[in-house]
């Protein structure tokens, strides 16, 4: 990934012409030379069309096939393993040539199918735009390709229908716009006719619908005012392209690692061969050492190893509903200090839930959440029980005055209707009033839908007693004036409806009024007054259960949570203090944020949790703040208006259920489950990976230095044999062999630290630094010490059986490759046992658990037979230019090699000690943590 400059949210373009939504539908009508009763003409429409062009989004052409290829190649490390392999050929060294080709190989295929995945984001936005639309034109009702709309288009737009463009009102009946994907809004929009506030975001622009969006009731005609790239979701669509594929964590520091061992090696490789020259070796063989130096210092199945523990990364977490889009979020979501999250079916249901009922003689709490039928309603101070005469008639006529229905299907209970008149069924149905029982026994006569002007419902239903009743539901203040002074004390009641909705709830009122049973039907003046107030229903999203406990385990594992909604800033602060996330603040709004600079923005996206009413730009501002702040942000969104949040996130992480394809596409993870607590399941598991991986890096790379360590001691202090009237440089292990170790047994041993399971403490953790380097001072002190050690014990043991053989009498030929193959036995032997204490970077293996990864044995008795094949399978003696060793010189290499073993159990105890120390001077703080909180507004 290419991470560049990021766009200003101020770059970000605004829809073109004036504010629609604030000008009365003539002045719109009139701005746009339309009319509402004839549209525009056919001539005037196509040349709009030609002014104007298709009404699509603009697509962005990605990099090609060769642009990504190019892009795995142009690496410092491959280049370094490209020369080496292409010297090796030229010098003869075909096999040595060939293997380290393959690598590359590899590592370059697996790169370019991850890269060509990425950027459909912004392909998938256009099919958020129908295919048809009705539109009037010539005053005739036409069905016209929503890609030939154009403005001042008159629309129609009925329930079911799909949103062509940006439109602005000019009749509804009743209409009603799902508009979540875009706002982030729970529950869908009542659009009304009358201008709003220029300054009003998209959400409360309701004399506007928007492209994308769904009518779920109702009917209207609109004009369209933009289209294509000049509506809103063009917009978003703009701002996806700006937000940039950041690298991550991991991709950063193997990045560094590539840079440092490429000059490392470079360096060291040139010396070798200054001093080879020095020492007398021909050219051929001074170059043909600095390779081998190359090959043997550069971890080549490092790419592999990291590959693979990623892809196992992948497998696990896709058992705990997480999908991997991108291998290198595995280990960012592990690494993550900051989860953004979207409220509206991320933290919450999206099922609109009765919470509380309020009667003039008493207050109700009703558990459970969603439109399972399974919950408790509890009398304040009293235990749960069932409802008293008012709270069943409160509860009866939200059933009655009511249009939804719940059916269960395949164990799920899903709604036909509005969300709200939903919640008000399952809180009778949980109260323990069945629904289609009390719809048979009090039929309904006559109704007056809801209309958004008049702010009620009324239905006509039988009393069951020989009578009718009239039913209103509506806005408190709608209904209250509708109801007789003899009821409750009005003050009381709007206190009461403040009270709830203080607490982020949405609240309906309900009356009723007797009627004769002869009263036939209704009329305007049947609901003008004379209602009996029965109460309230106040209701909300409320946050999942699960929810609550992952936010939790993430502040318990150093992460903060924020939430970023659309919807109004006091339910999102109801549910931020459910959630534990709003710790006594108070919620940030769109409009604040929009009116702050740069500094006072870093500094309020740190320090607050709760974000109300935002826009995508604000979401994008926000996520650019915090990794200006040094943190790593993972954003959650179903939304398109999360998309380009979640591609400028370090993390993206995706809905699968509700999701988008929009934001799908624009992510890195997608929850198959839509549960926030399937995060912290993830970032569980990403910190596993991580350590696994640091794991793998501790234990590879002290053998490719150790490995460089015995070639450069060989070339720079052994003496220099004359064989066969030849010099030969007198190695102790051949570049063959050198190969053996790092790509056979060096992979055998680190791909079984990638099962290792869970440490205990893994969410006890505060995460790492940001900025930490994965080679880290533990790491290159361990790297070193390892390295010595592994040098020391195979030059030594090669040195001692060299000499002794030769004072036996063997010929040198023999007395050489005993040597040599004791030395690589040593090494493997060593690997053994240093991998053994690499399970775990500061425990013991016995506090882990032996046989708690039973991978790891598998992984040592494969190498044990490969070795095996190596030193007696006469094939491989020849390739190898190995000898058989006796059972006592194969005792002796594992002895020399179960040195490592105490020396790094006494390496561990000081760190933990050292470690435990530092935990105690910091009390645990995260140093770039922002300890203050910022007051707003």
């Amino acid at each position: 990934m290419n991470p560049s400059k990021p766009a200003s949210s101020t770059d970000s373009p605004r829809p073109e012409g004036p504010p629609w939504h604030s000008l009365p539908a003539e002045a719109v009508l009139g701005t746009l030379q339309s009319s509402p009763d004839d549209g525009l003409s056919g001539s005037e429409a196509r040349a709009r069309f030609e002014r104007h062009g298709p009404n699509v989004l603009q697509r962005v052409s990605g990099d090609s096939p060769l642009q990504l290829l190019w892009r795995q190649v142009n690496n410092p490390l491959i280049w370094v393993l490209l020369a080496s392999a292409a010297l090796a050929i030229a010098l003869g060294k075909v096999t040595d040539g060939l293997i380290v080709l393959a690598v590359v190989v590899l590592n370059t295929l697996i790169g370019f199918v991850q890269e060509f995945r990425a950027g459909k984001a912004i392909e998938a936005l256009t099919q958020m735009v129908p295919e048809n639309a009705t539109v009037l034109r010539d005053g005739q009702k036409q069905t016209v390709p929503a890609a030939e709309l154009v403005p001042g288009d008159v629309v129609l737009l009925a329930s079911g229908d799909k949103v062509p463009a940006d439109v602005r009102l000019l009749a509804a009946r009743n209409l009603q716009v799902e508009e979540a994907a875009l706002t982030g809004e729970s529950v869908p929009s009542e659009k009304r006719l009358e201008p709003v506030d220029a300054s009003a975001g998209v959400g409360d622009r309701t004399s506007m619908a928007f492209g994308g969006t769904h009518v779920t009731y109702g009917t209207g005609t609109a004009v369209v005012v933009a289209t294509g790239n000049a509506t809103e979701l063009g917009r978003i669509s703009q701002l996806l392209r700006e937000a940039v594929d950041l690298q991550t964590p991991l991709t950063k520091a193997l990045a560094i690692i590539s840079r440092y061992i490429t000059g490392a090696i470079l360096v060291i490789s040139l010396v070798l061969l200054g001093v080879g020259l020095l020492r007398g070796y021909k050219v051929a063989e001074s170059l043909m050492a600095a390779i081998t130096l190359a090959v043997a210092a550069i971890p080549e199945g490092l790419p592999a190893i990291v590959t693979i523990a990623l892809a196992i990364g992948v497998q696990y977490m896709a058992a705990r509903r997480a999908i991997i889009r991108k291998l290198p979020a595995v280990e960012t979501l592990g690494s993550t200090t900051v989860i953004c999250s979207d409220k509206t079916g991320t933290l919450t249901r999206n099922e609109m839930t009765v919470q509380a009922l309020w009667t003039p003689s008493n207050t109700w709490s009703l558990s459970g959440v969603g439109y399972s039928p399974q919950g408790e309603l509890r009398r304040e101070g009293q235990p749960p029980g069932p409802p008293t005469e008012d709270a069943r008639e409160l509860l009866v006529a939200g059933v009655l005055c009511n249009d939804a229905a719940l059916r269960p299907m395949d164990g799920v209970w899903e709604l036909t209707g509005d969300p709200t008149e939903g919640a008000l069924l399952a809180a009778a149905e949980k109260a323990g009033l069945k629904v289609d029982d009390s719809r048979e026994r009090h039929a309904r006569v006559d109704v007056i839908p809801f209309e958004s002007e008049n702010q009620f419902m009324a239905t006509l239903n039988e009393d069951g007693k020989g009578g009718r009743v009239i039913l209103l539901k509506g806005a408190p203040e709608v209904v209250l004036r509708r109801c007789t002074h003899d009821g409750p004390d009005a003050g009381k009641v709007l206190a009461e409806v403040e009270r709830l909705a203080s607490r982020g709830m949405r609240v309906l009122a309900m009356a009723s009024k007797a009627v004769p049973a002869s009263h036939g039907g209704l009329r305007p003046e049947d609901v003008t007054g004379g209602f009996r107030l029965l109460g309230l229903e106040g209701m909300i999203d409320p946050p999942r259960e699960e929810a609550i406990q992952a936010v939790k385990a993430c502040h318990t594992a150093g992460i903060t949570v924020k939430m970023i909604t659309g919807d109004h800033a006091k339910t999102a602060e109801a549910i931020g203090e459910q959630l534990g996330i709003l710790e006594g603040g108070r919620a940030v709004t769109g409009a604040q944020l929009a009116e702050m600079d740069e500094t006072r923005l870093r500094e309020v996206a740190t320090s607050s949790n709760v974000f109300a009413r935002v826009a995508p730009e604000h979401k994008l501002r926000l996520v650019r703040a915090l990794q200006k702040e040094g943190h790593v942000v993972a954003m959650t969104g179903d939304g398109v208006n999360d998309a380009p949040a979640l591609k400028q996130a370090n993390i993206g992480v995706a809905m699968g259920i509700t999701g988008t394809a929009v934001s799908k596409e624009a992510a890195d993870i997608i929850l198959t489950d839509d549960n926030f607590a399937s995060i912290a399941a993830a970032v569980e598991e990403g910190r596993r990976v991580y350590d696994n991986l640091i794991k793998s890096l501790a234990f590879v790379l002290p053998t490719n230095l150790g490995l460089a360590f015995i070639l450069i001691v060989g070339v720079a202090f052994f003496p220099i044999m004359r064989l066969g009237g030849e010099d030969v440089p007198l190695l102790a292990m051949l570049p063959t062999q050198l190969l053996w170790i790092n790509l056979v047994a060096t992979v055998a041993l680190a791909l079984p630290l990638a099962f290792e399971a869970r440490e205990p403490d893994v969410m006890q953790r505060l995460p790492r630094h940001p900025d930490a380097p994965v080679l880290s001072r533990f790491v290159l002190m361990r790297t070193i010490l390892v390295a010595v050690l592994m040098c020391a014990g195979a030059t030594g043991l090669f040195l001692w059986e060299y000499n002794a053989d030769l004072r036996k009498g063997l010929p040198h030929e023999l007395a050489l490759a005993e040597a040599q193959t004791m030395a690589v036995t040593t090494v493997i032997m060593f690997q053994i046992f240093y991998m053994l204490n690499c399970r775990s970077l500061r425990d013991s293996v016995f506090r882990i658990g032996l046989f708690s990864n039973p991978v790891v044995y598998a992984g040592i008795g494969l190498l044990v037979l490969l070795q095996l094949g190596f030193i007696y399978l006469p094939f491989m003696q020849r390739v190898f230019d190995t000898a058989p060793l006796s059972l006592q010189e194969l005792g002796l290499c594992a002895l020399v090699g179960a040195a490592v073993l105490p020396v790094i159990g006494l390496e561990k105890w000081w760190r933990s000690r050292r470690a435990r120390r530092q935990d105690r001077e910091t009390g645990g703080r995260l140093p770039w943590r922002v300890p203050r909180r910022a007051t707003v507004g």
